[in-house]
């Protein structure tokens, strides 16, 4: 029988033991190098089955390739990166398919599975949050900023002296991190509620479970982390389109924070985090767990009694001297 849980991802159960979990992600190359834009490409494919508690099971590889224009060892590059984040994973890809196009793109369909649970789907939605749980991000903000810089800059920007090198470290290293440990992480904190960070920024994915959930959300800004240099990427001039259509959407559902808080907070994200609401007590436990284990974790707030879907914006984020765009 199949549920559909999301716009995101879909689920069959296929018996009363077990779930079977299904999304598709892709897009264009994010980064220059051809295997660390397979890698995280297919890390943010995963993210979704991360996000609703189930493990990867197989993925099929999806790619469109100029074949006139990049040869194609180059495509063999960035399918390497994405079997490489599958091993990570320990889940296999399966074959794929690939056309001809005038751009190149590349992702994944992946399938993962869940034990079922009595009387229930037994997997994270975005709709079970509660007033009074804590709100915990697993992966810092800041990466729809840092990919608009690279793409507006030359390329030893991002090299040992180069005005990026800090922020591209960083987030190659956060976007190649699979949810796993996150997913994990919010499984024994007892989530009721989680999502993956990805286009609509933490307010958007934010605000869907809020208001999937009945229930209004309250941000600590400053205790929000955020890649090295991100609002001073913002304040240079680096935000991305995207970040406007957010804010717009959400422009009657956000109270508080100045324009620099809001970009940062509307930033589209890929391969995010995961969001995810709980106890605090066992919230604290968890952040501390990934902490330890390299995540740069924090709790960010917390849902409340209010108006569902809505959120309210305590503080701004910290502010660094970043980059212009001159």
């Amino acid at each position: 029988m199949g549920t559909d849980t999301s716009d995101d991802a879909a689920v069959w159960r296929l018996d009363g033991d077990r779930l079977l979990v299904a999304s598709t992600d892709f897009f264009a190359p994010i980064v220059d190098d051809a295997r660390t834009w397979g890698r995280i490409a297919a890390a943010n494919a995963a993210s979704d089955i991360y996000a609703m508690g189930a493990s990867p099971l197989f993925a099929l590889n999806l790619a469109a390739w100029p074949r006139d224009v990049l040869p194609l060892d180059l495509l063999g590059e960035v399918l390497a990166g994405g079997a490489d984040a599958a091993a990570d994973g320990g889940w296999v890809v399966a074959g794929g398919h690939t056309i001809d196009a005038p751009e190149p793109l590349y992702g994944m369909s992946v399938t993962g599975t869940i034990a079922a649970a009595a009387g229930g789907l037994g997997l994270l939605t975005n709709a079970g949050g509660q007033p009074g749980q804590a709100l915990v991000l697993t992966k810092p903000l800041g990466t729809g900023l840092l990919a608009t810089a690279l793409k507006r800059s030359e390329p030893d920007a991002t090299g040992p002296d180069g005005k990026l090198h800090a922020a591209y470290e960083a987030g190659v290293a956060e976007m190649c991190r699979l949810n796993d440990a996150a997913a994990a992480a919010a499984v024994e904190a007892g989530a009721t509620a989680a999502t993956d960070v990805t286009g609509f920024g933490l307010l958007g994915h934010l605000a869907e479970l809020a208001a999937a959930s009945g229930a209004s959300a309250e941000v600590d800004a400053g205790a929000v982390p955020l890649l090295p240099d991100v609002t001073g990427l913002a304040t240079g001039g680096f935000v991305p389109g995207g970040t406007g259509r957010n804010l717009d959407h959400l422009a009657e559902r956000i109270d508080g924070g100045d324009e620099l808080t809001r970009t940062v907070l509307g930033d589209p994200q890929t391969s995010g985090g995961l969001l995810f609401s709980c106890d605090p007590a066992r919230a604290d436990d968890a952040v501390r767990e990934l902490r330890d284990n390299g995540h740069c974790a924090a709790v960010i707030g917390e849902l409340a009694d209010g108006h569902s879907g809505t959120i309210t914006i305590a503080g701004a984020v910290a502010g660094d001297a970043g980059p212009s765009s001159d």
